[in-house]
């Protein structure tokens, strides 16, 4: 169920027919503090905010977050509810997005840190690993010495 009457940046059809490639679709609990990782922890640049919907872009990547309301009729809620944790076994990657700055930024807004920030000269990154307040695990990277 849609709560909001802000008008979007841009109209909802035109926005999904200029996506390409890959995106990510996520649902929060809490989408006042999902954009408080997503703008200040991860730098994402926010095209779209309102109660209902964050439309964010960042190291050439466009993702939204939905709050959980705007599912209230669709299958994946339900799912998404009866999970221990969201996003269990899922790393969302951020290539270009600095770990340790990403890391300190984690720290100063109270959220929390699984891992890093690393090097992991297997896959020529450093990076880290970073739980936002819905159980996702987001993975600012970026080359390492000896990559």
């Amino acid at each position: 169920m849609k709560k909001s009457n802000t008008k979007p940046f841009m109209a909802a059809p035109d926005y999904g027919q200029s996506l390409s490639g890959f995106t990510v679709n996520l649902l929060s609990t809490d989408i006042a503090r999902a954009l408080v990782f997503q703008r200040d922890v991860l730098k994402a640049e926010v095209l779209h905010e309102d109660e209902d919907l964050l439309i964010l872009k960042a190291y050439g990547s466009h993702w939204m977050v939905h709050a959980d309301h705007t599912y209230d009729q669709h299958a994946l809620l339900l799912d998404t509810r009866s999970a221990p944790r969201r996003g269990a076994g899922v790393e969302l990657r951020l290539h270009a997005c600095d770990p340790d700055t990403a890391v300190a930024r984690a720290i100063e807004y109270g959220f929390q840190v699984l891992d890093g920030p690393r090097d992991q000269p297997d896959h020529g990154l450093r990076e880290a690993h970073i739980i936002d307040d819905d159980g996702y695990v987001w993975v600012p990277d970026i080359p390492c010495d000896g990559a």
